[in-house]
């Protein structure tokens, strides 16, 4: 596998999380506040979008890691869950990392 399908879904992990963070907090200011309703909206698009592209590079990394559907589904709707995704990526970055069959450059000799 190659190192930069894990580093799609790792750069898609913390983009989602932290426009859900950002969505939970327009959330807050929406419905606590009635403050932000425009706001609100287009984070809430914004968080569409990148959500669907995490779960494009979700699906690439696990069918490619050659994980059990429960495992993909997991590492899917930890996007859903606000701060799951971070700890998630972490998990998955550490199973992941052994896996990468990229050949390191040889060091340069003098």
């Amino acid at each position: 596998m190659k190192s930069s399908v894990l580093t799609r879904y790792r750069v898609m992990a913390y983009a989602t999380a932290v426009m859900l963070l950002v969505l939970c907090a327009c959330m807050v200011a929406k419905y606590g506040f009635d403050k932000g309703a425009d706001l609100t909206f287009v984070v809430s698009q914004i968080h569409g979008v990148l959500f669907m592209i995490y779960l494009v590079f979700a699906f690439d990394l696990s069918s490619k890691a050659k994980w059990p559907f429960g495992r993909m589904l997991w590492v899917m709707l930890s996007g859903t869950i606000p701060l799951a995704a971070f700890f998630v990526e972490r998990r998955v970055r550490a199973e992941v990392e052994p896996l990468i069959t990229e050949p390191r450059p040889a060091p340069a000799r003098a």
